[in-house]
């Protein structure tokens, strides 16, 4: 696990712990038969820090981009169905295929 991982992690942990204080406050409230104006200055700084370090992770964890050459033979077509407006391609999702076999009638 790289340290990507480990900021997408922390800023998880911090989105979730700012929910449970944000809970626990209202809880607070309740108890002392206060009016909810609005999570503490605390709970909204953690809540930007951790969307931040989520944002970061997001953007930094997928790595590089490839390029996608036309002219390679990876790139023809799979299936060509009858409505010619959604062609499937090889691309990266056959990677995630559920096992179920299409075929072409």
């Amino acid at each position: 696990m790289g340290f990507s991982h480990a900021v997408g992690v922390v800023g998880v942990l911090m989105l979730a712990h700012a929910a449970y204080a944000t809970i626990q406050y209202r809880s607070l409230l309740k108890i002392t038969e206060e009016q909810f104006m609005g999570p503490p200055i605390t709970v909204v700084v953690e809540l930007v820090a951790g969307l931040f370090f989520c944002l970061w992770a997001a953007l930094t964890v997928p790595g590089k981009f490839l390029l996608i050459l036309p002219q390679s033979d990876e790139n023809r077509v799979v299936a060509l169905p009858f409505n010619l407006d959604f062609m499937i391609f090889n691309h990266r999702g056959k990677a995630f295929s559920l096992g179920i076999d299409m075929k072409i009638k």
